[in-house]
């Protein structure tokens, strides 16, 4: 790739990205698609919602397209729900379900749209959450096997490959924090278990994928592993501070550890990096508006953040140099994105990470594409539709589920149209 340029202008600065960079949205399947049977059809959330329609994705997938293709996007990370393709252990492929995302794949392709496939993005067969889902060994088979008949079947469409988005964040809420199915909560072994087993899995998936997913371009694979930095608000606080570093050892050291560790980088061939922002304890209290916190006892404190997280563009620069030095792999941000309706405040994180993401390229980082999270306001997991994360608006209160465009929309397509960001 080429290296990025800074241009000064008379009001600013063009930060110019290399050529041939991606610059996506991502979705996942419960959250948009609808009509799916997993764990996450009878569950309830929090403001009363479930993902029985969602976005109508599922039959809405050519309009989405279209939508894209105004964007200026020229990438697109999704996934492939595993429950509508096999419908008990080691089936044939649902040909009719296949179909639909292979007409997806050709919808992208026609539009020069670069798509990004993810296999497991927090839901599972209902056959496989009968066996103790995750926490049993014998899915790691069942998932491989799934693998090895999906791969020749898409193999000249896509190149692309996330085998599992956020391995720690499904495994925390699951069965440390409760918050998705099967809602457990401080079962530490559980939680280790999982990520053992997709680690496990992880290695011999992305071994079929580089070896039977060539159709005339090297087939690329990796993790999307969530990182958010974990710090005490007060550095004397020293509970605090064994709070952050025990966070910190859980979910990001261990984690990466059990995925990349040794000579199991090897198995990869980038690393996806989801990244959002930090959290700060105080009084061993999660300082954050997604543990119940207000925002507005946050502003006091001094935290910028959106409804979710404290933002901390520093942090993005810090990742990724630490990345490039731990993992020696390529590099995607599988996900960026801010939930809020203050879209000048979105517009505000979005142009600062960009900058932060700049740095680090010209500072050397391997990083070749940027996703945004997400095309779509949807169903956002155990919060229901209250987190709002997409560059398109849509209407839940209406039976025809209508798209627009929001402001943040239109800042990120003339982002992606000039490969650059003006600062």
């Amino acid at each position: 790739m080429s290296a990025p340029d800074t241009i000064p202008t008379s009001t600013g600065k063009i930060l110019q990205f290399p050529e041939n960079f991606l610059w996506g949205t991502a979705t996942s399947p419960t959250q948009v698609e609808g009509h799916i049977q997993n764990e996450w059809t009878d569950f309830t959330a929090q403001d009363g919602g479930h993902c029985r329609i969602a976005c109508d994705h599922y039959h809405r997938y050519p309009e989405d397209v279209q939508w894209m293709a105004k964007l200026g996007t020229n990438a697109y990370r999704f996934g492939i729900e595993w429950a509508r393709l096999q419908a008990a252990p080691f089936a044939p492929l649902n040909q009719n379900e296949l179909a639909r995302y292979i007409d997806l794949l050709d919808r992208l392709k026609a539009a020069h749209i670069t798509p990004m496939v993810v296999l497991h993005h927090f839901s599972n067969p209902p056959w496989i959450n009968a066996l103790g889902g995750w926490t049993n060994p014998k899915t790691i088979s069942a998932f491989v096997d799934y693998v090895q008949k999906l791969v020749p079947a898409l193999k000249d469409r896509v190149h692309l490959w996330n085998t599992f988005n956020e391995p720690d964040t499904y495994a925390c809420v699951a069965y440390l924090l409760g918050g998705f199915p099967p809602q457990r909560k401080w079962k530490l072994g559980q939680f280790r278990k999982v990520i053992a087993h997709m680690a496990r899995a992880h290695v011999q998936a992305s071994r079929i994928i580089r070896r039977d997913g060539d159709a005339g371009r090297k087939p690329e694979v990796g993790i999307a592993k969530n990182w958010t930095f974990f710090q005490a608000y007060k550095k004397i606080s020293l509970w605090d501070r064994a709070t952050a570093f025990g966070c910190h050892y859980t979910f990001n050291k261990f984690v990466l550890d059990a995925f990349l560790g040794g000579g199991r980088r090897h198995d990869s061939t980038f690393i996806g990096l989801n990244y959002y922002g930090r959290v700060r304890f105080h009084h061993f209290r999660a300082m954050i508006p997604a543990s119940g916190t207000p925002v507005k006892r946050l502003k006091d404190f001094g935290f910028i953040c959106d409804d979710m997280v404290e933002r901390y563009p520093e942090g993005l620069e810090k990742i990724l140099t630490y990345l490039q030095r731990k993992a020696r792999l390529p590099i995607y941000i599988t996900e960026h994105g801010a939930a809020s309706t203050d879209e000048k405040f979105r517009e505000r994180d979005l142009r600062e990470n960009l900058s932060a993401l700049h740095r680090s390229i010209a500072a050397g980082t391997d990083v070749r594409g940027f996703f945004y999270w997400s095309l779509l306001d949807n169903f956002e997991w155990q919060f229901g539709y209250t987190k709002k994360f997409g560059l398109l608006a849509v209407d839940f209160a209406d039976e025809k589920l209508p798209r627009t465009m929001k402001p943040l929309a239109e800042v990120y397509a003339k982002i992606c149209q000039e490969n650059a960001v003006v600062i």
